[in-house]
């Protein structure tokens, strides 16, 4: 069965791992998602080792159809993030 882990889920494993307090295993998660959050939104790429690439992607203007009405509409640029996994975490996941 599925479960969705969230990120108290993490701060918990992080805590056993480290054989630390809950509120330190929430820092440390918090910590991490800060600092990739910070680089990206400065432009930067995010790599980890083993694990995979977050990067910030631009989409440019384009002409859309609104479903609804079937008029064209102007859909503006804007940036996204893209994750890239590493090959050994596609491998794990096999």
């Amino acid at each position: 069965m599925k479960t969705t882990i969230k990120k108290v889920d993490l701060a918990e494993s992080v805590k056993n791992a480290l054989a630390t307090t809950k509120s330190a295993g929430m820092e440390a998660v918090e910590t991490v998602f800060t600092e990739i959050a910070k680089a990206l939104a400065e432009g930067n790429t995010v790599e980890i080792s083993g694990f995979g690439k977050f990067e910030v992607t631009e989409r440019s203007a384009r002409t859309g159809i609104n479903p609804a009405t079937k008029e064209k509409i102007e859909i503006p640029a804007s940036k996204s993030v893209k994750f890239k996994p590493s090959k050994a975490l596609k491998d794990q996941v096999k």
